[in-house]
């Protein structure tokens, strides 16, 4: 499995959800509840994710950047959005400095 795989399946699971009933799936509640949950859910996954980093504790840290991940991939599906497009943007940055490419998006 490469690691790609495992975000499409991930995505894919998710689209299936997008249909679904929302009182026996979890991501159906939340894509049906709208993107200010999701991005409720994105917040309190990333301040436990920091939280966890804080502490020092490695395999909570993992759990809690799966969460984030996880909770990403949904509100890309709320976008329409898959996780080939945020990979293709990394590439397209990889190689080019952080500075040059924050001030690439003023322009």
């Amino acid at each position: 499995m490469t690691d790609l795989t495992i975000f499409q399946r991930i995505a894919e699971t998710i689209e299936t959800r997008k249909h679904a009933d929302a009182s026996s799936s979890y991501v159906a509640k939340l894509l049906h509840a709208g993107q200010d949950e999701i991005l409720k859910k994105i917040a309190e996954e990333s301040a436990e994710t920091l939280m966890a980093s804080k502490d020092g504790d490695a395999q909570h840290v993992v759990r809690e950047t799966a969460d984030l991940w996880f909770h990403c991939l949904v509100l890309l599906a709320h976008h329409g959005l898959k996780p080939e497009d945020v990979l293709n943007e990394l590439q397209r940055r990889e190689g080019i400095s952080g500075i040059e490419e924050k001030a690439s998006r003023k322009k």
